[in-house]
């Protein structure tokens, strides 16, 4: 009888070991999937705009000044330029938004500065205005259209 008793008591210790160890296991990798996890493309895209933007305003060329850099919810990264010798309505901002989109569409594509971004399939948007601060045009590229 006492030996039963003893065969119980360990096998209630063993159950209760192993359900103790599950619950330990479980919390642990809980633990290290929120401590350790690999950041968000939001939580990236955030550290890049904030990187970006230590070095602006900063001269894309001699007539485009790089402003700063957001990172928007949906995996959107936006760069707001200022065209600073145009005035919005000395211009026809179609026909100016119409000849600058090729060149950026390439840009996103073949960049290799932009290859973690086309990896992560972000949304690359180009926000311009003039020198007044007048916004002119936006254009947005898709992971659909740079692919």
């Amino acid at each position: 009888m006492e030996q039963q008793i003893k065969e119980s008591s360990n096998k209630q210790f063993n159950i209760k070991s192993l359900a103790g160890i599950i619950v330990g296991v479980t919390a642990a990798a809980i633990f290290q999937h929120f401590l350790f996890r690999t950041p968000t493309i939001d939580k990236q895209l955030m550290d890049a705009a904030s990187e970006l933007n230590k070095n602006c305003p900063i001269m894309a060329d001699s007539q485009t000044r790089l402003d700063n850099a957001v990172s928007l919810p949906d995996n959107v990264l936006q760069y707001n330029y200022t065209l600073i010798n145009l005035i919005k309505d000395s211009i026809n901002v179609s026909d100016l938004e119409k000849s600058v989109e090729p060149s950026i569409l390439n840009t996103v594509k073949t960049s290799p500065d932009l290859q973690a971004f086309r990896d992560n399939e972000v949304t690359m948007a180009y926000n311009y205005k003039d020198k007044n601060g007048i916004h002119l045009f936006k254009i947005i590229f898709k992971a659909n259209q740079y692919k």
